[in-house]
């Protein structure tokens, strides 16, 4: 499954390792899932992450974003097409809108779904890690199934 994470469920992900956002952590780093992401992404991931206030040790932080750059899947992404402005609520979700759409992802897991009601009709799900999860462990069962 192809995905693109905002950056907010990796914050989650690292401050509460019991929580859903870590569980998808996991799905990603036992090479279950692909992420999606491009230049900016990862400058965002790298800029977040670094953050005094998270106080995330910065070997750790380098680990995981060289796990993603190598294990996930680089896509060079285009503006969406006939976006108007005053549908983003925040324009730093535009980048990752942009790499799921043109990375053909399965779903945008992010902790703030309302925020990406600007994706065009039959583009990627957008998903909290909840719902991420659900949908998951349902594709699991209907596998485990046939």
């Amino acid at each position: 499954m192809r995905l693109v994470i905002d950056t907010n469920v990796l914050v989650s992900a690292l401050l509460n390792p019991h929580g859903a956002p870590a569980r998808v952590l996991d799905l990603v780093l036992a090479g279950s899932i692909q992420v999606l992401w491009d230049d900016r992404l990862m400058a965002e991931y790298a800029e977040v992450l670094a953050r005094p206030k998270f106080a995330f040790g910065s070997p750790d932080v380098r680990a995981l974003l060289d796990y993603l750059r190598l294990c996930g899947d680089q896509v060079q992404a285009g503006p969406l097409r006939n976006l108007r402005a005053t549908a983003v609520a925040d324009a730093f979700d535009i980048p990752f809108a942009e790499v799921a759409v043109a990375g053909h992802a399965d779903a945008l897991v992010t902790g703030n779904p309302r925020h990406f009601r600007f994706l065009p009709a039959g583009g990627p799900q957008v998903l909290s890690p909840e719902a991420f999860l659900a949908l998951w462990s349902e594709a699991a069962d209907y596998t485990d199934r046939e």
